[in-house]
């Protein structure tokens, strides 16, 4: 089957089988445009979690597809491409917050959502991007474990003086290629464009940028900015949602367009065999999914 062929099949499935489709902003151009929704990790999740369907395909990675299962625990959640994984959500262990939580008896341990459920079940607080700062100045406890993205980390740790933070050493390969280099060369070649990066980039890249924000963040600073030429530190799949949200203005990625191998991997066909087959299914454990809601739910009422 061609591309349009799949398209039409997968929307007469989705409709036969009371599904929804959501695709991360890294998701190949033709998978976020077959979704119902694209967004950030916790904001698709949040969706799955509003949706009156039974059945949701989460277009992304795999932590993601669990923190969709984690806040909708009745629903069937599928992942397209079971190997589908995260590097950084791989760099820390249960066993590490552990030896964290017995080094660090009196801090409070907080987890970026890109974790699996399993650490997540382990946390006193979760994070995003967009509101790890804010969430890290309103927990009382005056000394973090943040985990475990270490330039995320860094950036809290900037915006944050009052407190001590010990930051786990994982990172994010996409973010971390991005170089100081590639800021000097965008500011030369496109002198009139603003520059706009993600806090996992390095900090000498955070801290020449006109903007930093995570992929809803900057989301909202192109819809809201007059400016009609933009350099994108991210990876390069949200520049296409990008496009949709401000078709007037350029996009170009920061230095090389940079790739993450593993959001590349689901394609259309994938998506309709999920469908079709009801095929991988995220399978979490009750206490799992209890333990894990909690920093989530703590999250959100702060």
């Amino acid at each position: 089957m061609n591309d349009r062929e799949l398209t039409k099949k997968i929307k007469e499935l989705k409709s036969k089988k009371n599904a929804i489709i959501v695709a991360h902003n890294y998701q190949i151009p033709e998978v976020q445009d077959i979704a119902d929704f694209t967004g950030d990790s916790l904001e698709l999740s949040k969706k799955c979690a509003a949706a009156k369907e039974n059945i949701i395909v989460f277009c992304g990675v795999k932590f993601m597809a669990e923190t969709a299962k984690i806040l909708s625990p009745d629903k069937k959640v599928l992942i397209p491409k079971v190997n589908a994984g995260c590097q950084l959500a791989d760099s820390i262990t249960e066993k590490e917050v552990d030896e964290y939580r017995k080094k660090y008896p009196d801090a409070a341990i907080v987890g970026y959502v890109n974790t699996s459920a399993s650490v997540k079940a382990m946390l006193d607080y979760c994070v995003t991007s967009a509101n790890a700062v804010d969430i890290v100045k309103k927990i009382p406890n005056n000394r973090i474990v943040f985990l475990p993205d270490k330039n995320l980390g860094l950036w809290v740790k900037k915006n944050i003086k009052d407190k001590e933070i010990i930051i786990h050493n994982g990172r994010c390969y996409v973010h971390h290629k991005f170089t100081k280099e590639d800021i000097i060369n965008a500011r030369t070649s496109h002198p009139e464009a603003k520059i706009i990066v993600h806090p996992e980039c390095l900090p000498e890249v955070v801290e020449l940028a006109d903007a930093v924000a995570s992929t809803s963040g900057m989301i909202k600073y192109v819809k809201e900015s007059p400016v009609k030429k933009f350099i994108i530190g991210t990876e390069e799949g949200h520049i296409h949602r990008l496009k949709k949200e401000r078709p007037d203005a350029e996009f170009y990625s920061l230095g090389n367009a940079q790739i993450c191998f593993n959001m590349k991997l689901t394609r259309l066909k994938d998506v309709y065999e999920s469908l079709e087959k009801e095929q991988y299914e995220i399978s979490l454990s009750e206490e799992i999914i209890r333990k894990a809601k909690i920093p989530i739910e703590r999250m959100v009422n702060l």
